[in-house]
């Protein structure tokens, strides 16, 4: 990282100008990596001590004004100065102001190069385990949603036509098992967050007797680079969390999706909180799913962040370039919006309400049982291909009656295929293709309700 010249300005006979002093400065945004830059610093500090680099005296004097600084930063009392550039210059000028030449020892063996390093990694694993609490708390909301409507059918839709009935509990658990492949991404994500990069220098190392081992014991984390070069520009572990939220954001875009078809007039399967709905300027008649469409739409900057951090690194050679000061602005945006976006998800999902009645209209639409019939006629020796072409032309009965399979006379069915008898209509109709619906990831009662304990016992885990 290039190193601030009022900080070290041998080497320089100009300061440097105002509008690329602005230019330059980064602490208007990566002031939020103030409490992973203190931590760093302390396990940096001790481990200095530790190697007999700086005595225990000055230690205690650094980690005491680190803690210090903390305290000032989240009372809001801090000042930060664009002039110190970065978040790291404003709490080294800072610690330098409360303890001397104590604080001017804290950068020994350290550059900001493998500092700022530290910081993304500390700062991304916090982040990371924030929203897998998110992504817990909206699992727990649709399994609690399910739970409290496990013996609703809806109709399910393929290309947006009626396809087959489903309990409704069925549908919602479809989002817990994307959420649940979120958080395994996260978790991938993380793996490569837990290694310590100080000890990297600027790029390559330090010469004198540090411990790296100490400082990534001291901070928890499990590892240390191996290669100074690769530690100070990796920034991998950002791409994969900024792929995990997109990949979140979009599992969110598609249940807001269908959310928003549903609370349509034309649907009308659920109603959606005055809570989270808005009205219209003009049409007082209006109840718009705001918060659901503002959940999709954002999705589209989250995907703008990871093209963009891909963008950032792709000209890059080895080690730091100050380019990655860039990396923060899309990480930083993604998290937050994300989080946002499923903090408001779960509430929409607690505040939901179905409408059966409105429901049922549609249950009877569409010959959902179709394929019960090919199934039943599969049962009776009919070749697959050969039900299909027969429930087509059943369907097509039903269409010039204007009624539904299970009105049709037995005669009508026998009329197209003698193997029919009167036992076909246990499977026609939404509740006898539930039933029947038993294969594993199946919406039978009996499957749906055994993964929702399943559910409720992993996520009381």
């Amino acid at each position: 990282m290039a190193e601030s010249k009022k900080a070290w300005g041998g080497r320089f006979s100009k300061p440097t100008s105002k509008q690329f002093e602005k230019f330059s400065e980064s602490i208007s945004f990566d002031a939020r990596l103030y409490d992973a830059d203190i931590r760093g610093s302390i396990a940096h500090a001790t481990m200095l001590a530790e190697c007999g680099l700086i005595s225990k005296t000055d230690c205690s004097r650094i980690v005491r004004g680190l803690k210090a600084i903390r305290r000032e930063i989240e009372a809001g009392t801090f000042e930060f100065r664009e002039d110190r550039e970065d978040i790291h210059m404003n709490v080294e000028a800072a610690l330098v102001e409360r303890s001397g030449d104590a604080g001017k020892k804290l950068h020994t063996a350290r550059s900001r190069n493998d500092q700022v390093a530290l910081d993304m990694r500390l700062w991304a694993i916090d982040e990371v385990a924030h929203v897998y609490g998110l992504l817990r708390e909206a699992q727990a909301a649709l399994v609690g949603l399910a739970e409290a409507n496990v013996a609703l059918i809806i109709p399910a839709y393929t290309h947006l036509q009626h396809a087959q009935p489903v309990l409704a509990a069925h549908s919602l658990l479809a989002y817990v098992e994307m959420f649940e492949r979120d958080i395994g991404r996260l978790g991938n994500a993380s793996c490569g967050m837990l290694v310590s990069p100080l000890g990297s220098g600027a790029v390559a190392g330090s010469g004198l007797p540090i411990d790296p081992d100490a400082t990534a014991r001291h901070l928890g984390l499990p590892e240390v680079a191996a290669n100074s070069i690769d530690a100070t520009g990796d920034r991998d572990f950002i791409l994969e969390m900024a792929f995990a939220l997109a990949m979140i954001a979009m599992h969110l875009s598609r249940w807001a999706e269908e959310w928003i078809i549903w609370s349509t007039e034309e649907f009308g399967f659920i109603e959606l909180d005055d809570s989270v709905s808005t009205g219209s300027s003009m049409m007082p008649q209006k109840k718009n799913p705001d918060a659901l469409e503002l959940i999709r739409g954002k999705t589209a900057r989250v995907y703008g962040n990871l093209v963009a951090l891909l963008t950032l690194m792709k000209g890059l050679p080895p080690a730091y370039n100050r380019d990655l000061q860039e990396d923060k602005p899309p990480i930083f945006d993604s998290t937050d919006t994300v989080a946002d976006s499923l903090a408001v998800a779960i509430e929409v999902i607690d505040s939901v309400r179905f409408r059966p009645d409105r429901i049922a209209q549609q249950l009877d639409r569409g010959h959902l049982d179709a394929t019960s019939l090919a199934d039943y006629l599969v049962l009776k020796g009919v070749p697959f291909r050969e039900a299909h072409r027969l429930v087509g032309e059943l369907v097509k009965d039903c269409l010039a009656r204007d009624c539904r399979l299970g009105d049709l006379p037995l005669e009508a069915f026998q009329k197209r295929c003698g193997k029919i008898c009167e036992d076909v209509y246990g499977f026609l109709g939404p509740e006898n293709c539930v039933k029947r619906a038993s294969g594993r990831a199946s919406t039978s009662h009996r499957r749906v309700k055994a993964a929702l304990r399943k559910w409720r016992k992993k996520l009381a885990g």
